[in-house]
């Protein structure tokens, strides 16, 4: 399951999604953002993994905010990446 989206800026990103059941396996986030330290990436798409699916917005935004909490985020946002989450399993 995949979402990619130009958001408003001009910023491209994606969110990809594989899931076991109805449970997320695992995540992957792309796109032409940038974070610092870029590690924060590998944190914020393992906050995804284990997460039941169909799953809340709220919750997958709180779960990318603490994982990224500390990281430098510019040209995207966690909201955005929660939102192109939530479309990607829709």
């Amino acid at each position: 399951m995949r979402c990619e989206e130009k958001i408003p800026g001009g910023k491209l990103i994606a969110v990809e999604v594989w899931a076991s059941g109805n449970v997320v396996a695992r995540a992957k986030i792309t796109g032409d953002f940038f974070l610092h330290p870029e590690e924060a990436i590998t944190r914020a798409e393992a906050s995804l993994a284990g997460l039941p699916l169909p799953a809340e917005e709220g919750e997958v935004a709180a779960r990318l905010r603490a994982a990224l909490d500390g990281a430098q985020l510019i040209g995207a946002t966690a909201g955005d990446f929660a939102r192109l989450f939530m479309r990607a399993v829709a």
